[in-house]
């Protein structure tokens, strides 16, 4: 099978930006594209959750909510012994606690056009990993001081745009079930794909504007944003199957531990952290970490579900 052709997007926004072109995307167009992704995760997900909300299922949002908090801090130590600060070490790694909607998309395009079935209520997870990283990386930064906003700071978290809209579309999915929203579909059917190839089309000029900051971090920075996404893949793999997910579900949890948000935290932590050097948390997770994992990271990490699977664990 050739390689998926909103992959080839992202490659051909990221070149365009590091040869200079002229080329750019309409702010308001980016806006729109991440809003009716983001949407269509959610209303996807609420229409499975409707139908397959258990006990179970709550367990398994439990374990999630705790890879939430775990992955920020196995991050926080590896950056502290590559020498970075204590703040900016635990704001990076609030990013790779948390995850990124954008490469979830890519996986959830790359299962599809394979084939490969995955636990539908996946967003659910998404949504929930996107908030305790925030916290965690603030409590390691400067533990639970007083001059903390944490009313503004809250509102940030739980009310900014990519939290809203995927819980909005998982509630209006939920409640609205598979036959009312059927005039909808397309939105996270036939649309999907031509909407996500035009966001990794502006992911790729974005993502290309941060490399240069390499110059400035170095080989640590690079190192520790290949190296996070391998081990938080490992993490997030070896939970899916205690869990009992299935071969697209365990690879998907991988993909999302391995990935790094670029939205949700950048926007909380500008609040909590202002200390902190935004540059080493985009650079690594947009500009290092997010091209990785569409290029060669969700591959790898099918196969790990397939190997981890065929070893009966």
């Amino acid at each position: 099978m050739g390689i998926d052709p909103v992959v080839l997007f992202f490659v051909f926004g990221l070149s365009a930006g590091l040869l200079k072109s002229e080329l750019k995307l309409p702010p308001a167009l980016y806006e729109t594209l991440s809003i009716l992704l983001l949407l269509a995760i959610g209303l996807h997900g609420g229409v499975e959750l409707a139908e397959q909300a258990s006990a179970r299922l709550l367990g398994q949002a439990a374990l999630v909510l705790g890879l939430g908090v775990a992955l920020p801090v196995v991050a926080f130590g590896i950056l502290r012994a590559l020498g970075f600060d204590r703040v900016n070490a635990a704001a990076v790694a609030a990013h790779y606690g948390s995850v990124s909607a954008g490469t979830f998309a890519v996986a959830v395009a790359f299962l599809l056009a394979r084939g490969i079935h995955f636990e539908s209520y996946m967003p659910l997870f998404v949504a929930i990993l996107e908030i305790p990283a925030i916290l965690v990386g603030i409590l390691l930064a400067k533990g639970l001081a007083r001059d903390t906003d944490w009313r503004e700071l809250g509102r940030e978290i739980f009310l900014g745009k990519s939290i809203m809209l995927l819980l909005g579309g998982l509630i209006i999915g939920a409640v609205a079930g598979k036959d009312s929203i059927k005039p909808l579909e397309p939105l996270y059917t036939s649309m999907f794909k031509p909407v996500l190839a035009f966001f990794l089309l502006e992911m790729g000029l974005i993502a290309s504007g941060q490399l240069g900051a390499l110059k400035q971090f170095g080989l640590r920075l690079a190192g520790f944003a290949l190296l996070m996404p391998l081990l938080g893949a490992l993490i997030g793999a070896a939970l899916a199957r205690l869990m009992d997910l299935s071969l697209g579900g365990t690879a998907m949890l991988a993909t999302l531990a391995a990935s790094a948000s670029y939205i949700a935290v950048p926007a909380a932590l500008r609040l909590a952290l202002p200390q902190a050097n935004p540059s080493l948390s985009l650079t690594a997770s947009l500009g290092i970490t997010f091209p990785f994992n569409i290029l060669l990271g969700i591959p790898l990490y099918l196969a790990l579900a397939e190997q981890l699977i065929a070893w009966g664990l």
